[in-house]
């Protein structure tokens, strides 16, 4: 379960947090009866939900970024987002935002070879300098080489770069808060712990070797 109470819906006086209720979940309280139609538990929207003022600022950010207002071709910012996700490890940002790529016309391939762009030939010259930004991005966090940036600027308008940037960048926080959360997909135990050694094993290095 998510680290923090979920809002049942009897609880909800707030006119937005009842709206996304409503065109998420219908008329089930998702807290008794939790899934939306994207097959996702819906934690992230019942959990916010005790900040209608935090849920509100996600919504407009997914307002803004989807609206006609926008210099950055979706394309481009899926898959800012996507690679986030991976980049994060987190699964609920990774797998909704392969969704979104499927959505604005990326490929099945192209999809499957955002973790590993570098060696694929499925992008074109554009996607490929915005993919090596995105990674500066979470990886560097920021730190972009000089020549990576005037690649980029060579591709795409300033006003575009400002939006992958903001956009990209918010989804880097939004994976981190969900593992920190263990919201959606990514309520699970690290998956990185000590692998137990047999019990015949009497010490030694990792060599198996004793000193």
């Amino acid at each position: 379960m998510p680290r923090l109470r979920q809002v049942p819906g009897s609880e909800v006086t707030d006119p937005l947090v009842h709206s996304v209720y409503k065109q998420l979940f219908g008329d089930r309280d998702p807290v008794a009866e939790p899934g939306t139609d994207m097959g996702t538990p819906g934690h992230w929207w019942t959990v916010l939900a005790q900040t209608p003022h935090v849920l509100q600022q996600f919504v407009q950010l997914s307002r803004m970024y989807m609206s006609e207002k926008m210099h950055l071709d979706p394309v481009l910012r899926e898959l800012g987002q996507t690679r986030a996700g991976w980049l994060n490890g987190c699964q609920f940002v990774y797998s909704q935002h392969c969704k979104m790529s499927r959505a604005v016309g990326l490929s099945e391939t192209q999809i499957a070879s955002i973790k590993e762009w570098q060696v694929a030939d499925c992008f074109d010259d554009v996607q490929k300098i915005v993919l090596a930004y995105v990674d500066y991005l979470i990886c560097q966090r920021g730190r972009v080489p000089d020549a990576v940036f005037a690649k980029l600027k060579d591709k795409l308008s300033e006003e575009a770069i400002i939006e992958l940037t903001y956009v990209t960048c918010a989804y880097d926080g939004f994976s981190v808060l969900t593992k920190a959360l263990r919201l959606e997909f990514d309520d699970r135990d690290d998956p990185v712990v000590e692998v137990a050694a047999p019990a015949a094993y009497g010490g030694g290095n990792f060599m198996g070797e004793r000193d």
